[in-house]
């Protein structure tokens, strides 16, 4: 599926479209890792808007950004990241505001456990 983000980074006036095709489904039939996928999708193209010169799988963890789901104005919703560096927008999707962010939360709040269980298990002494 082709998802059009928009992109605006910090210092700059104006807003970049870009798509990207990080899962295969539509959203109403969206996992949580396909959740996932989005979200790691959408970061990149904020970093490769701002270092083209990154590599493309470069590793992402979910944390440290704001995200909101709202409508939007014609139908449907969409998914804002606001970073430092950053803001992008993606959509809009055909799914409900509370489903999307329930997914989204399920998502945030497992990449913080599995965080906290890496920390845990780290056998670096500080």
């Amino acid at each position: 599926m082709d998802i059009t983000v928009d992109v605006w980074l910090r210092g700059d006036n104006h807003a970049t479209t870009y798509t990207i095709s990080p899962v295969a489904r539509r959203p109403g039939e969206w996992t949580d890792a396909d959740v996932s996928s989005v979200l790691v999708g959408m970061l990149r193209t904020l970093e490769r808007a701002k270092n083209p010169n990154v590599p493309a799988d470069r590793p992402v963890t979910l944390r440290g950004f704001s995200w909101i789901v709202n409508p939007f104005e014609s139908g449907g919703v969409v998914i804002a990241l606001e970073l430092t560096l950053g803001a992008i927008v993606a959509g809009p999707f055909d799914i409900s505001e509370g489903e999307l962010s329930a997914r989204i939360r399920n998502v945030m709040d497992a990449e913080r456990t599995k965080m906290t269980v890496v920390a845990a298990e780290s056998k670096t002494v500080h």
